[in-house]
């Protein structure tokens, strides 16, 4: 990955790729999860929390890591399923489906999940019997070239009785170019003992591994046609679907309309019949009904927009409660502030809510009309009902239905105009004249 982060931890719709499996595995229900990680990894420990974590230390395999779980392991007779950190698409349907094979009343000893990559390439091969059942794993580079023309390929994720499990791992040597304990010669284990093996096939864009930037990006390409697919079904229109960025906690209400390039980061909920314009940024807030944001909007966290608002363009509010049928049409930041019931704040309105040590908050009142250009110095109070007036510094509270404005009288100079552009235009003719001047 090229990156000082552990490759589990880079993010996928908004989250660690950890995370997804840890979800999709805690669906299933599982007596326990462990996590096998590398030696230095605290922060992957961390991130799985409250799930067991085991160092492998020194790496020797995969074979190696399972084994590095039989203390945590212990006592446990169930079907151990050995997913990886990497491979963040896998769903719970298909993982069910892999339990479901091992416990087939043939009772194999190890079930493993292939699948049929565009480009075989490296992958280890599966050798499947004339029965159905697994006979094999190949390497890719101890094929014959009748094996490489084989499709269908090893994903590494397996089902193994966990009565076997460690027995059989036991039995796995190190005899090859790596010198590692391999996962995969458990099916070869488990034959040489007479044991059946089963095979199912599942979807290649559940199972794209990720060791690289490039397949990161395929693999947020497929989380995002997975988020958008599931708006869509949830009654949301998205109006131009592979344009909008959803993260994996996105919540669209029925009726929501998106419009293209809107990006949705962690922890945002739109409600019922609310807008979405396009290139908007929105993340950590909540977005009431029939409200409409955008275009060209930002909602950072901390904000809460009530119903029938209205968010124009080129609107930023962070950590702030927008009530009810208020709206800031345009060309406002909002910060650290309440903005009540039916408010209008005046485009170019700012408030101005840190004072280089502290962040103050600002409150609007119900009903209140805030000017253009005007700033509001928090902490400060504007009253239900108060109008400030357009181009006003306000520094200190407002009452209810007060009119307050801090507009300097203007001032008007007889032929001034006139002079002064004259003026200019001489200062300008001679300073062509000056030497060195081009």
């Amino acid at each position: 990955m090229a990156s000082d982060a552990p490759k589990v931890l880079h993010p996928l719709a908004g989250r660690p790729m950890i995370a997804h499996l840890v979800e999709n595995l805690s669906r299933l229900s599982p007596g326990r999860i462990v996590v096998v990680v590398g030696k230095g990894m605290e922060a992957v420990a961390q991130a799985v929390a409250p799930h067991r974590t085991v160092v492998q230390d020194p790496p020797l395999g995969t074979a190696h890591a399972v084994l590095a779980a039989k203390k945590a392991l212990k006592g446990f007779t169930g079907d151990v399923l050995v997913v990886f950190g990497a491979d963040p698409l896998i769903t719970p349907a298909t993982m069910r489906r892999l339990i479901k094979a091992r416990r087939a009343k043939s009772n194999p000893a190890v079930a493993v999940l292939g699948f049929r990559p565009d480009d075989a390439g490296n992958y280890g091969r599966l050798i499947v019997a004339d029965d159905g059942s697994l006979d094999a794993i190949v390497e890719a580079r101890d094929a014959t070239p009748a094996e490489r023309r084989i499709g269908f390929c090893n994903s590494g994720i397996m089902v193994v009785d966990g009565a076997v499990l460690f027995r059989l791992l036991r039995h796995i040597g190190a005899d090859n170019a790596k010198g590692e304990h391999y996962l995969t010669d458990i099916v070869a284990v488990a034959r040489a003992e007479g044991r059946r093996c089963a095979v199912i096939e599942g979807d290649a864009s559940e199972l794209i591994g990720v060791d690289s930037r490039a397949d990161l990006a395929r693999a947020e390409a497929v989380a995002q046609a997975r988020l958008r697919a599931k708006a869509m079904k949830g009654g949301a229109t998205l109006t131009a679907p592979d344009t909008v960025h959803l993260s994996f906690d996105t919540r669209l209400g029925r009726d929501v309309v998106v419009g293209p390039y809107v990006v949705f980061g962690p922890g945002v909920t739109v409600k019922a019949g609310a807008e979405i314009r396009p290139f908007s940024h929105i993340e950590g807030a909540t977005i009431g009904a029939g409200t409409f944001v955008g275009p060209f909007a930002r909602l950072r966290p901390g904000t809460r927009i009530g119903r029938d608002a209205k968010i124009g363009n080129f609107v930023e509010i962070k950590n702030a409660v927008i009530e009810a049928g208020a709206g800031a049409a345009h060309l406002t930041y909002i910060g650290d502030a309440r903005v009540g019931a039916g408010a209008n704040v005046g485009a170019g309105t700012i408030t101005c809510n840190y004072d280089g040590v502290a962040k103050h908050w600002t409150d609007i009142g119900a009903g209140a009309f805030i000017g253009s250009n005007t700033a509001l110095v928090a902490p400060v109070k504007i009253g239900d009902g108060a109008i400030v007036g357009a181009g006003s510094v306000i520094a200190r509270d407002v009452a209810a239905d007060a009119l307050a404005l801090t507009r300097a009288p203007a001032r008007e100079v007889e032929g001034g105009g006139a002079r002064m552009r004259k003026r200019l235009r001489a200062g300008k003719k001679a300073a062509a004249k000056r030497p060195g001047k081009t």
